[in-house]
């Protein structure tokens, strides 16, 4: 009887089974390995599986046990379970990824482990106030972003926003956006691309997913100057909501109480001076509405000190809150 023009894919699919159908806590016999096989049209004897699975744990590596109670078995997998359940929390919570793309990820995310363990990942994470992004095309736009950063090209993009009706709409009548971009950034659950303007001659920020038709351009980035002064981590930690604003010195007054929520937002070199049951620290703040709605959300506790412009627009901007209600 001549063979199944399988047979010669008999290694990778035992490796494949092994990998899709057994587990730490799951295994299968020498029969049913050879029930599998056949099911794609491969024979195989007792003596040729066990051949196979020695070659498979001492020529290839892979870390295959045995017990007669559960016979043969794949004992570790690329991601164990518990980081693949982070993955995929990580990918059902963000923002930024639409509910189609984080179905079609999180199906990917199945594919490397055992079916007994992928149904466990059919997880429903439930975050306050989560909005799923609308935008499909989020992942590619960074992917985009990224390339023409590695090869030092400007982009080219729509941006878009929501108008009061409820509808998507490209911003400033569908104006194409010529930008190069320098860096990507994490912040408030959002991709932002922070770049330098060619037509304003300065640096801007966009969310990524309010971005539409992302494409290179075949032309060298601007602003290589001012980025290059650009420390990426005082950077960030120094803009709130991706708000730009003029960077400023700023000093503040804090209860003892405040320090993980300093070190939390300006790292842990921030350089805190004790004062009895408060500290004192500086940074470099861009100045702007948001950086001045986060010091107030703080009360008391918090106490912008100097300069003194700064405090007085940060009243200014109080006081305009206070009129709303009187």
């Amino acid at each position: 009887m001549p063979k199944s023009p399988n047979q010669k894919l008999k290694i990778a699919r035992l490796t494949e089974i092994l990998k899709t159908k057994t587990d730490e806590d799951h295994g299968l016999s020498a029969e049913e390995l050879i029930d599998e096989l056949a099911r794609y049209d491969i024979s195989a004897e007792r003596k040729s599986i066990y051949s196979d699975i020695e070659l498979l744990r001492d020529g290839m590596g892979l870390p295959i046990e045995h017990d007669k109670s559960t016979g043969y078995r794949l004992a570790e997998h690329e991601f164990d379970l518990a980081e693949l359940k982070m993955l995929v929390d990580a990918v059902q919570s963000s923002r930024f990824i639409s509910v189609s793309k984080s179905d079609e990820l999180i199906h990917k995310l199945k594919g490397l482990t055992s079916e007994h363990h992928a149904r466990e990942l059919q997880r429903q994470v439930t975050v306050k106030n989560r909005i799923k992004s609308m935008n499909n095309t989020t992942v590619y736009a960074i992917d985009t972003i990224h390339n023409a950063i590695l090869k030092d090209r400007k982009i080219v993009f729509q941006y878009w926003g929501w108008t009061p009706d409820k509808q998507q709409m490209a911003r400033h009548n569908g104006k194409k956006y010529c930008v190069s971009p320098w860096m990507l950034l994490w912040d408030d659950e959002y991709y932002y691309l922070v770049a330098f303007d060619d037509e304003h001659n300065e640096i801007r920020h966009y969310r990524v997913d309010r971005m539409r038709s992302v494409n290179e351009l075949d032309e060298k980035r601007d602003g290589r100057e001012e980025f290059t002064a650009i420390d990426i981590a005082d950077y960030s930690s120094s803009v709130f909501g991706m708000f730009g604003g003029e960077t400023t010195h700023v000093t503040f007054r804090c209860k003892n109480s405040m320090a993980d929520v300093v070190i939390d937002r300006f790292g842990r070199d921030v350089m805190l001076t004790p004062e009895g049951d408060h500290f004192r620290f500086h940074a470099d703040i861009n100045v702007s509405p948001l950086f001045f709605g986060w010091l107030a959300s703080f009360g008391s506790d918090i106490q912008l000190e100097a300069p003194t412009e700064v405090v007085s627009r940060f009243k200014n901007y109080l006081n305009d809150i206070l009129n709303q209600y009187r």
